[in-house]
């Protein structure tokens, strides 16, 4: 047995759909510039391939969860997303095979320091701080099995703010997917986080942020 110099850190789990047993999360992947409303919006070419950003396991955070408002920042932002939770391990994927990748669906927030990100563009220097901070990453239970076309809205305090189909998506899981894996071999446990539609906006202390996509159960924050 290896000794080690402190304790580990508990794997980072979440809850299965109808299920006892946990999803245990190794890394999660992020896409930026799905939905072209968003891009858009960003001031982006929808155009463009997609491209990928990573959180830490550990900035999960379940549905219903209170977090504080993060440090440095004076602008977060909701993103209200599909997650693809990933079952099988694969490197340079066919997208004709990539589904068979995917173990299930859960609903998400991408939580974003939006003024850091704004700097970090300026000065063109990574994402990091603006997107992998301590509880960014708001996933619901996840759902095994495929997932059909739904709509996904995102609401604070009761308002929607964002709502699109997940078919409006301009690169489908398979393509996300196999995009991917011909850059990082995918293992059991990974996430990918799969852009977010128009509508995107700030979050205050107090609010409470809820995302739902039909067939899944919602990813729900307050802001404490």
């Amino acid at each position: 047995m290896v000794a080690l110099v402190f304790p580990a850190l508990p794997t980072v789990t979440l809850p299965v759909t109808g299920r006892a047993e946990r999803f245990p999360v190794r890394r999660i992947f992020c896409v930026g510039r799905n939905y072209a409303d968003h891009a858009a919006e960003m001031g982006n070419d929808p155009s463009e391939a997609p491209f990928f950003f990573t959180k830490p396991a550990d900035a999960v955070v379940e549905s219903g969860s209170r977090i504080p408002y993060p440090p440095a920042t004076q602008n977060l932002h909701h993103e209200g997303e599909l997650v693809v939770a990933i079952g099988k391990a694969g490197a340079m994927v066919p997208e004709e095979e990539a589904e068979k990748l995917i173990w299930g669906h859960a609903a998400g927030n991408d939580l974003t320091r939006r003024d850091l990100q704004a700097e970090a563009k300026e000065r063109r220097r990574p994402w990091d701080m603006a997107k992998g901070f301590d509880k960014s990453a708001v996933v619901g239970a996840i759902k095994p099995g495929p997932l059909q076309d739904g709509r996904l809205r995102c609401s604070v305090n009761g308002s929607v703010r964002q709502e699109a189909s997940v078919s409006e998506m301009i690169w489908s899981p398979a393509a996300i997917i196999a995009a991917l894996s011909k850059m990082v071999s995918l293992s059991p446990g990974d996430l990918i986080f799969t852009g977010t539609p128009a509508g995107v906006g700030p979050l205050n202390r107090g609010d409470t942020c809820k995302v739902e996509i039909e067939g899944l159960q919602s990813a729900s924050v307050t802001i404490a």
